[in-house]
């Protein structure tokens, strides 16, 4: 009897789609376009024409086969599928941007530019004298300090125009970013001049708020405790500055909660010529703590001096 052969079929192999020639310059172009508000501003951010941006893009999105941007009026704006190749291009100039600070920085030793981003409590009071030991030590550094919120500090340091960063801890860390802790900071009560003494002591009595922005890491710790004691979260002015709080709280304008580095004496409020010195507001209890934290990005190739002022940071919180 004749049998009959039975053929078993092979797998077929995944060929994955050749990897698309992209260059530095063409992700760099794409970066610069989501960042600005016009495509000359983007241009002359990149020191390329306008002609040689629009035609570096149109390359870009021949090379991966998509369809980057959509005319929307006069303006050629980033279609909702360019997201993911905006995300990509960011994390590629910010790593190439790496890499060639660090080769600079291995070829002179000391030499370089070095880009730091902290909150005002921290470049104010707590690593003042950290960074002019730093400058003084490292005198042909370029050391350019960011002040400003954590929000937007750390948004600076994912898109790579931050080196590192020191701030509040947040609620979850970005991706991409190590956070190393530094100081942890009590958060006191402040209340205007002139408050009772059963009022500070009682929660249910404190407010209305003079607070941090809503959406700041340090706000969304207060406001969680507040409410924890049993305290009214009335907010009527807000501000990133803690001297203008504490000015505020000192006005009678509400209460307020303020780290302690920022309990200094109180400013002035100019009048007409003169400058006024404004009651100095009442001290309560701590309420709880702000953690800060140094933030950079993870899988990165560091310096000699970033690593040099890391550890001066950490060494004067320790």
């Amino acid at each position: 009897m004749q049998g009959t052969a039975r053929h078993r079929a092979r797998p077929v192999a995944e060929v994955e789609p050749p990897l698309p020639a992209l260059t530095i310059p063409q992700l760099t172009y794409l970066v610069a376009v989501a960042d600005a508000p016009s495509f000359a501003v983007a241009a002359s951010s990149v020191g390329v024409t306008t002609s040689a941006l629009s035609q570096g893009l149109a390359e870009l999105e021949r090379r991966i086969g998509v369809d980057l941007f959509e005319r929307s009026g006069r303006r050629q704006v980033l279609r909702p599928e360019g997201a993911e190749v905006l995300a990509y291009a960011r994390r590629v100039v910010a790593d190439t941007g790496d890499l060639a600070r660090w080769a600079a920085s291995l070829r002179s030793g000391e030499a370089g530019r070095l880009r730091v981003g902290m909150i005002d409590a921290a470049a104010l009071h707590h690593f003042p004298d950290v960074l002019r030991a730093f400058r003084d030590d490292h005198p042909a550094v370029d050391l350019r300090l960011s002040v400003g919120p954590s929000g937007e500090l750390l948004d600076q340091l994912v898109r790579g125009a931050l080196d590192l960063a020191v701030v509040v801890d947040p609620p979850s860390a970005p991706a991409g970013l190590d956070l190393e802790p530094l100081v942890d900071e009590p958060l006191v009560v402040v209340a205007p001049e002139g408050t009772p003494v059963a009022a500070i002591r009682d929660a249910g009595r404190w407010g209305p708020w003079v607070l941090f922005p809503e959406g700041s890491h340090t706000r969304s710790v207060i406001e969680r405790e507040l409410r924890a004691r049993g305290a009214a979260v009335e907010v009527v002015a807000e501000s990133h500055q803690p001297e203008v709080l504490r000015e505020m709280a000192g006005l009678g304008v509400g209460w307020t909660v303020l780290p302690t580095s920022m309990l200094g004496s109180a400013g002035r409020v100019r009048s007409g010529s003169r400058m006024n010195r404004s009651k100095a507001p009442a001290e309560g209890p701590t309420l709880t703590t702000r953690h800060l934290v140094l933030a950079r990005r993870a899988n990165r190739l560091t310096s000699r001096v970033a690593e040099s002022l890391v550890a001066d940071l950490t060494g004067a919180s320790a």
